[in-house]
């Protein structure tokens, strides 16, 4: 029986190093590790295999604490046999827009805390900012907001969560 034939190794091509293996590994099982933590709708919108989502849904349901370990090996297993690339991009494109909306989040709290703490002069920066704004309503808005918050209380009413939406709203 002839023996099998070996490919050629590419020449300047040198086969990855144990070290390499093991980095590539371990970045496969943290790829895992992040899947586990998504939200089920965020899991379900990367299309991943199906042997994959379902050793990831299987993961979230494990309590005991050697069955988890083995459970992350086993995806991180799963992982280096498909192109993780694409989860990775999805991945950092969802990180992005979380992180677009935080700050949208955070643009929003900011006026609603200039509009209810400082009145016209902050309603008079934001209308410099968006000349069409009703300037009538957006001074309704805060001077309900003003009046239903007592002094130093961070909780929101009503009013100063009408406030927030239609900043959102405006912002946006």
């Amino acid at each position: 029986m002839p023996a099998p034939e070996r490919s050629a190794p590419e020449p300047g091509a040198e086969p990855p190093s144990k070290s390499e293996k093991k980095r590539r590994a371990h970045a496969a099982q943290d790829l895992g590790e992040a899947l586990i933590a998504l939200r089920e709708a965020d899991l379900a919108a990367l299309q991943l295999p199906a042997a994959l989502l379902e050793a990831v849904r299987e993961a979230r349901r494990i309590r005991s604490r050697a069955a988890a370990v083995r459970q992350r090996q086993y995806i991180g297993k799963l992982m280096r046999q498909i192109d993780p690339e694409p989860i990775r991009r999805r991945l950092a494109a969802r990180s992005e827009q979380d992180a677009q909306e935080t700050q949208r989040f955070k643009r929003a709290e900011h006026w609603r805390a200039r509009l209810v703490g400082e009145g016209d002069a902050a309603l008079e920066a934001l209308a410099a900012l968006h000349p069409d704004l009703d300037r009538s309503h957006w001074a309704a808005l805060a001077a309900a907001a003003r009046t239903e918050q007592p002094a130093g209380a961070a909780r929101q009413g009503p009013a100063g969560r009408a406030l927030f939406r239609a900043l959102r709203g405006l912002l946006g």
